[in-house]
């Protein structure tokens, strides 16, 4: 079983766009992928179950059946920090809760398994943890999605220092081009030379998922 976390720069950096094109083109492969998003919020209560859209979309990119609930076991109503959301409702998020969770997604035997995260690589649970302790924990290899915007060569460099700290290997890398930027082309040519992990994707926004998967690289990852 191939095991990939989906990281990026900063919140609303386009996580869930190239997590569901990374699906579609494993699916579109022949892979069995399973999806997991441990953590959201900013949710919608349907038939009385807490559903985030984001969760659903991967949901609908995967093929391994899975509920909603299994996807994304832990989810809050207002869209703020999750560790926030947690305190407000006087609960707390514990890396035992997520790795439980995921062994449940194991459970479904897919060739695949794409995690996708919350907000950058460090971010907060509470109780002085981050999400990405349960990458670690879990052994994944990560995908790094930059938000191709001013600002982006120091916020990859960073994350990408800090999760080779944390001792996982950042396999690949996704330039995600999702609003004008000036000097683009110059900006992702500098990425491709002092990142060290493989260039897998530049992304535009299309509608058409599978178009979007039809430029993903798979090869550096399965």
């Amino acid at each position: 079983m191939n095991e990939f976390f989906i990281t990026a720069t900063d919140t609303d950096a386009g996580k869930t766009y190239v997590a569901r094109a990374l699906v579609t083109a494993l699916v579109n492969q022949g892979k069995q992928v399973a999806v997991y998003k441990p953590v959201s919020a900013g949710c919608e209560l349907i038939d009385g179950e807490l559903v985030n859209e984001d969760a659903s979309l991967l949901q609908a990119s995967a093929n391994c059946r899975q509920s909603i609930s299994q996807i994304n076991p832990i989810a809050f109503a207002e869209p703020i920090a999750p560790h926030i959301a947690a305190e407000q409702l006087a609960q707390q998020i514990t890396l035992p809760e997520i790795m439980a969770g995921y062994e449940q997604v194991k459970k479904v035997n897919a060739d695949v398994v794409i995690t996708e995260g919350a907000g950058g690589w460090r971010l907060p649970l509470g109780q002085g943890h981050y999400l990405s302790e349960f990458a670690k924990q879990a052994g994944h290899k990560v995908i790094l999605v930059v938000n191709m915007k001013l600002g982006c060569l120091n916020h990859a460099m960073l994350t990408y220092e800090a999760i080779i700290a944390d001792g996982l290997e950042c396999i690949g890398w996704v330039a995600n081009c999702q609003q004008d930027m000036p000097y683009l082309e110059e900006n992702i040519a500098h990425l491709r030379q002092l990142l060290p992990a493989a260039f897998i994707a530049r992304l535009e926004y299309c509608r058409d998922i599978d178009k979007a998967a039809a430029s993903i690289d798979t090869s550096a990852l399965v």
